[in-house]
């Protein structure tokens, strides 16, 4: 590894702890982040050639401290303030370069503070990678496919909601900490997700989303590591983020599970995983991304597609159902009670789908749908689906996919 990027991957790891410091101890999200910011670009600049601090995380919030410092100088002689004297002199607790800053790691409280529920699903994914996960906002703009200048006013309006509803930085009253906990961890989910499976555009995988996803889930686990579904979640990341070198072709083709090659998946992920899952599963209450994880680990434990113990997750997917019903559930309960039941099976759980309002317009529900009616031999119906399906998806690699898939079913016309 190059100095350059140890220096690249140390700043991201500790930049959620500075601006955790710094909000800690002066408030001011905003103002708070510009300044860690232009202290990373510093270390940024100058740790490469001179060398990395015997104490960086201190270096940095020192850095930051006295950039807070020159920006209240800046606003003092534009208007009187009545903490003059607080703004004209460093905090008596900020360290000298060099030094060991005191106290925690916050990185746990400002992923709190990020996915607080006064913030919209939207603002709490971006203000998370931005402030936790450090990336930039045109890095978080191109992840989504969204213009720049709307994702800083995304970003821009959750740090004014945080300012104008007076949210603390702290840690959540011990009856609301699950709760708040189950946000942040969806969040990340959500964040894999969109890495995993692109949502639109050109490419199926975006792989700075799900390595940062896996990346934060780490950081949770090791401030909660008796919690049963962070290791849930992370080993859910790990033993399906373990498939992507063999989920698409030369040409970024999709290659569906049942045929991808399986000597390319990441066994270290795996091995991660399934240690993960099975310590959780054996020490800690049963949560749906335990069951999500447990499932990846029966498919990952399979050395080929067939060998797939199918009845084992039908009856993980039944389990899963009962914990955390939704629609996403019911299209996998639906694909692996066909495996084992036949298609038939697959196709009755899929029948009260089309009355959920959450799947209007899914491409997912009309892709299942007709992989289970090719199963069933309909193929006239199967083509009709998968066609639909292809219509209705903004993902170029799935869309190509699903229009490969009702092209091989087309009837060859035969020559006169």
């Amino acid at each position: 590894m190059s100095t350059g990027t140890a220096v690249e991957e140390l700043l991201r790891e500790l930049a959620p702890q500075v601006l955790g410091a710094l909000i800690r101890r002066h408030g001011h999200f905003d103002t708070a982040e510009d300044a860690v910011q232009e202290a990373l670009l510093a270390a940024a600049l100058q740790w490469p050639g001179q060398g990395v601090p015997d104490s960086p995380r201190a270096w940095l919030i020192t850095v930051a401290s006295r950039r807070l410092t020159d920006q209240w100088r800046s606003d003092q002689a534009r208007r009187v303030r009545e903490v003059t004297v607080a703004a004209m002199t460093p905090p008596q607790d900020a360290p000298a370069p060099g030094d060991e800053a005191p106290g925690e790691d916050d990185t746990l409280t400002l992923l709190f503070l990020c996915c607080h529920p006064a913030l919209t699903a939207a603002s709490q994914i971006a203000l998370t990678l931005r402030a936790v996960g450090g990336l930039t906002t045109a890095q978080i703009a191109r992840a989504f496919m969204a213009p720049e200048a709307t994702m800083a006013q995304r970003i821009s309006r959750a740090k004014q909601r945080i300012k104008a509803t007076g949210i603390p930085f702290g840690m959540p009253p011990e009856q609301e900490r699950a709760t708040r906990l189950a946000v942040v961890l969806h969040v990340l989910y959500l964040i894999f997700n969109e890495g995993y499976t692109a949502s639109s555009g050109p490419d199926l995988q975006r792989v700075e989303l799900t390595a940062e996803a896996i990346r934060l889930a780490r950081a949770v686990r090791r401030l909660l590591p008796a919690d049963g579904e962070v290791a849930g979640l992370l080993a859910l990341m790990l033993l399906t983020d373990a498939r992507r070198a063999a989920r698409t072709g030369p040409d970024g083709a999709l290659i569906p599970l049942a045929e991808q090659d399986r000597s390319r998946w990441n066994r270290a992920h795996i091995a991660e995983g399934v240690t993960l899952i099975t310590e959780a599963l054996s020490s800690a209450p049963l949560g749906p991304y335990q069951l999500q994880a447990a499932i990846a680990a029966v498919h990952a434990e399979a050395p080929r597609a067939q060998d797939t113990d199918w009845a084992q997750i039908l009856e993980l997917y039944r389990l899963l159902s009962q914990v955390e019903p939704n629609p996403v559930v019911t299209l996998n309960h639906a694909v692996a009670a066909a495996m084992v039941g036949g298609p038939r099976a697959g196709l009755d759980l899929l029948a009260g789908l089309e009355r959920d309002e959450r799947m209007a317009g899914s491409h997912r529900l009309e892709a299942v749908r007709a992989h289970l009616l090719e199963m069933a031999g309909d193929l006239e119906a199967a083509r009709a689906h998968y066609r639909t399906a292809a219509r209705h998806t903004t993902s170029l690699p799935e869309q190509r996919y699903l229009e490969s898939r009702a092209a091989r079913l087309t009837p060859q016309a035969r020559p006169s």
